[in-house]
């Protein structure tokens, strides 16, 4: 029996998750959608408010209540600890809700602010699940337009608005969080792009493809990976006299704001050192949304003779 979906969909308030949540759900036909402010209520009904005063707050403003703010350097760390200290009430509840849904052999869409990388504990579940985990982003005018839109939509969400620099707060610290465990964060730009990417992640297949050539042939082979919607994640150079291979991970390869290194001269040139030591041989683990779009990326990069035989690789 195929293992089921967990699928986690975190953001700061006002970036868009509940909508893509919802969209991946419906595309996924997965009947469970879940909101974590929703289990924080069940949780306040357990926990009274003198035992866990920033549960009982908003995320963005559960700062107030620690008492030992005056140790903390910066109104940042305060708030971030606030935020933290909030959402270490809710997570244990929200495993719970995963764990029951992976008894059941039930797909689950889990969305919401409480969903913190490195505090939410994933890897519990992935023998019996396929869990996947996104945080989502935005810039700071598009996240305060969606903020604004957001509060006067739900009707109750007026005090919200003079909260959004904690906010942005809360998303900077996401997004830090999500880099240091490894978990993608998108930038919700565009409603079908972001829910591609998502779909992309869960269906996609990868390979580690090797292949020879220049720094200037970068852009020609950016491409076509990218033409057929595909992304490189890490890239591994072999360098003579090297026991193990040097290793990049490449973070927005796929994203469209993102220009190939050509464009900055100090990069290129720390990458043409790079590829000379390594006899311009490297390899690239390249996902694509399906098998014949990565068929086609390898095709292609084979007709303009990138592809080598990785046989002819040997590190001494």
């Amino acid at each position: 029996m195929m293992k089921p979906y967990v699928i986690l969909i975190g953001s700061a308030s006002g970036i868009g998750k509940s909508t893509i949540a919802s969209e991946i759900s419906n595309k996924l036909n997965i009947k469970y959608l879940i909101e974590t402010d929703f289990i924080r209520e069940i949780v306040r009904g357990i926990i009274g408010p003198d035992y866990a005063p920033a549960l009982h707050k908003s995320s963005y403003d559960a700062y107030t209540t620690l008492r030992d703010s005056f140790n903390y350097e910066s109104e940042e760390k305060l708030i971030e600890a606030g935020f933290e200290e909030h959402a270490s009430f809710v997570i244990p509840a929200i495993e719970k809700v995963i764990k029951r849904s992976v008894k059941d052999k039930d797909s689950i869409v889990i969305e919401g602010v409480h969903l913190v990388p490195g505090l939410l504990d994933i890897k519990q579940f992935e023998n019996e699940a396929n869990v996947y985990f996104f945080i989502l982003t935005a810039d700071k005018e598009a996240h305060q337009e969606r903020f604004i839109s957001r509060a006067i939509a739900i009707k109750r969400g007026g005090a919200q608005l003079d909260y959004f620099r904690e906010n942005r707060i809360i998303n900077d610290y996401l997004i830090f969080k999500a880099k240091s465990m490894s978990v993608p964060v998108i930038n919700n730009k565009n409603m079908d792009k972001t829910l591609k990417k998502i779909l992309q992640s869960i269906h996609e297949v990868s390979e580690d493809i090797f292949v020879k050539h220049s720094v200037d042939l970068i852009d020609l082979e950016r491409e076509i990976i990218t033409k057929h919607g595909g992304k490189i994640t890490n890239i591994s150079y072999y360098i003579p006299e090297f026991k193990e291979p040097l290793v990049r991970t490449i973070d927005d390869y796929d994203d469209d704001s993102i220009k190939g290194p050509e464009a900055d001269s100090k990069k290129k040139e720390s990458l043409a050192k790079l590829y000379d030591l390594s006899n311009n041989i490297h390899s690239h683990h390249i996902s694509a949304p399906d098998r014949e779009s990565l068929n086609k990326i390898i095709k292609e990069l084979d007709e303009n003779n990138l592809i080598i035989d990785k046989n002819l690789i040997k590190n001494k």
